[in-house]
């Protein structure tokens, strides 16, 4: 992996959390995620002129993650609903670099050598801890940690889905353009039959917020199918994991939710386990 891909992969780990952070900082989920959602689909329009149309072979792949995401948004809605971002979002985002090295080993032809594979599972192991360790001293909450690895699930799935689809596209920014567009229309469009006339009043506070969001989510997502066309898909996919640290610390700071030394230690051996990956790509 270039420093080129590592830089950009890190830069949209930091994107990334703070646009997840912004969705649930805003108290009505589905205002948040109607505004990011629909926020991307303006820009992914302001794009169509500038970019060129992704290749015939790309749009099925396209379409079919188009509809992920779809499932992604609702599933992630979910998660924020019943868990504390601290631990919803390290479950989501940890759970998916495994299911992705099985998936790119099967659909891609990457099988990784010893040192990715090691770094790999110690990455999972390390988010695995961030998420679970140190919650204000009660139990797992099971049915958060639930809708959160389902998160994970559809992660690890359109992960696989686009780094196909933005090889076969014959350009990354027009893939971006495109996906946007087709994927953006769904939650506002529920949103807005769901609330019928009362849609500006409900999210008209939230706007300018949602909207930064919006531009996150589209910059994170943009570097990280740029990377995908630079390097394997399962390195990139743990790699970008380290957001995870930006939203512990969004969580801890923002949030007041506790972090902890067993969380660090965590986090320590999640940077182990890229430190590997690093080293393999």
């Amino acid at each position: 992996m270039t420093p080129a891909v590592t830089a950009a992969v890190l830069i949209a780990a930091v994107t990334h959390a703070g646009w997840n952070a912004i969705a649930h900082r805003i108290t009505d989920k589905l205002v948040g995620f109607a505004l990011i959602s629909g926020g991307g689909l303006l820009i992914g329009l302001a794009l169509l002129p500038f970019v060129p149309v992704p290749a015939a072979p790309a749009w099925p792949y396209l379409l079919g993650s188009a509809a992920l995401h779809i499932a992604y948004y609702a599933l992630l809605m979910r998660s924020f609903e019943l868990g504390d971002f601290g631990q919803a979002y390290p479950i989501a985002r940890g759970s998916a670099p495994l299911v992705v090295t099985v998936l790119a080993a099967l659909f891609a032809h990457e099988v990784p050598d010893g040192w990715a594979a090691a770094g790999i599972v110690l990455s999972c192991a390390g988010l695995t801890g961030v998420a679970l360790w140190g919650l204000r001293g009660r139990a797992p909450d099971w049915a958060a940690i639930g809708a959160a690895l389902a998160t994970g699930l559809s992660i690890a799935v359109y992960t696989v889905v686009d780094g196909l689809g933005v090889r076969a596209s014959g350009s990354s920014l027009g893939y971006v353009a495109w996906l946007m567009t087709v994927q953006g229309t769904v939650i506002p469009a529920y949103a807005l039959w769901r609330w019928r006339g009362s849609a500006a009043a409900r999210l008209r506070p939230h706007a300018v917020l949602g909207l930064v969001g919006a531009a996150m989510s589209v910059t994170a997502y943009g570097l990280v199918l740029w990377a995908q066309t630079r390097a394997a898909l399962a390195p990139i996919a743990a790699l970008r994991e380290s957001s995870i640290l930006v939203g512990a610390a969004i969580g801890a700071v923002f949030f007041k939710e506790r972090f902890g030394a067993p969380r660090i230690a965590a986090a320590a051996l999640m940077v182990a386990g890229i430190g590997l990956m690093l080293r393999a790509g």
